[in-house]
């Protein structure tokens, strides 16, 4: 599968976090937030909108469907 999920690592690292920390906040281990990072495994929906809710970005963003953060509300 080679997956790449670019901005969850931007964000990441625009944030100052380290894998475990976003882990944390996530809910999920660090081996396994690496694997989504890395493309390694396809990040599933619940944790696509728990990084969005982190962020305070739209999952379509995460996605790179558009290139605006905003929320839609």
């Amino acid at each position: 599968m080679d997956l790449k999920y670019k901005r969850i690592r931007e964000l990441r690292e625009d944030h100052d976090l380290t894998q475990a920390q976003v882990g944390e906040k996530i809910n999920v281990p660090q081996r396994t937030y690496a694997y989504y990072e890395s493309g390694q495994r396809m990040v599933p929906p619940q944790i696509l909108c728990r990084l969005g809710d982190l962020y305070h970005v739209s999952v379509d963003y995460l996605l790179e469907r558009t290139d605006n953060p905003q929320i839609n509300r």
